[in-house]
């Protein structure tokens, strides 16, 4: 295993503990998925170009793209959430209040 997948790895499984740690604040649960998003996408890249998949080169970029489409709903989120509330604590929502 090179030195490039250690550091993804490592990147991936530290955002990981970062969710698993971080849990309390709802813009640290979503900072930690997008850096978990973005070390799945740099490691995908990286194995495509080392090992010449033609086929599978839009792939990443659909990874990137449904990473984008998280990252934008859970921002939407985290504003009603905060203009709702007046906080970013997950533990203050109640999903049985309509």
């Amino acid at each position: 295993m090179s030195v490039v997948y250690i550091n993804l790895f490592l990147a991936f499984t530290m955002s990981l503990m970062g969710l698993l740690i971080y849990r309390s604040h709802l813009m640290s649960s979503l900072l930690c998925l997008e850096g978990m998003m973005l070390s799945l996408f740099v490691m995908l890249a990286v194995t495509i170009l080392s090992n010449h998949f033609t086929l599978a080169s839009m792939t990443p970029i659909i990874l990137l793209v449904f990473a984008a489409c998280e990252a934008a709903l859970g921002l939407s989120l985290l504003v009603m959430v905060s203009n709702t509330y007046g906080t970013d604590y997950v533990q203050n929502l109640n999903l049985l209040q309509c």
